[in-house]
């Protein structure tokens, strides 16, 4: 029996979790999907600033009360790496927190709980809107 293709754009996602048990959950999640890849996970601002610098993912899931700060940790993401989208994962449904990472320059905000199926639509919608932009941008570059 021959297995299907694999999808063409493998979609890569960093998850961001101070939990250690939640940030497990979540890679296991992501790695049984056959179109994403789980390209790190991340304890703190340092290790998700690098971890998204050395591999460039497309989808960042990002806790929003994480050590070092969320909305810092975004911003400094989406600075490094152009393209890139991050979504918050918070226990917090507030407004305030919304705002707060919204004027990070976040494009989702979930809140824990949620379904598996949920999020991985959420990873999957913003992944496009990163590939778009990834080809868009080769297409504007000169010589290419």
């Amino acid at each position: 029996m021959t297995q299907p293709a694999a999808p063409p754009h493998r979609l890569r996602v960093l998850i961001c979790d101070d939990n250690d048990t939640l940030r497990a959950a979540l890679a296991d999640v992501v790695r049984a999907q056959r179109d994403l890849t789980l390209v790190g996970s991340a304890a703190d601002a340092d290790q998700a600033i690098a971890l998204a610098c050395a591999h460039r993912p497309h989808v960042v899931v990002l806790d929003v009360r994480f050590p070092g700060g969320g909305p810092y940790t975004a911003r400094q993401i989406i600075h490094s790496v152009p393209g890139v989208r991050v979504v918050a994962f918070s226990a917090y449904g507030d407004q305030g927190p919304r705002n707060e990472m919204a004027a990070a320059g976040v494009a989702g905000y979930l809140v824990k709980g949620i379904t598996n199926a949920r999020l991985l639509d959420e990873i999957r919608t913003l992944g496009d809107q990163a590939l778009a932009h990834h080809a868009f941008a080769a297409e504007e570059t000169p010589g290419r």
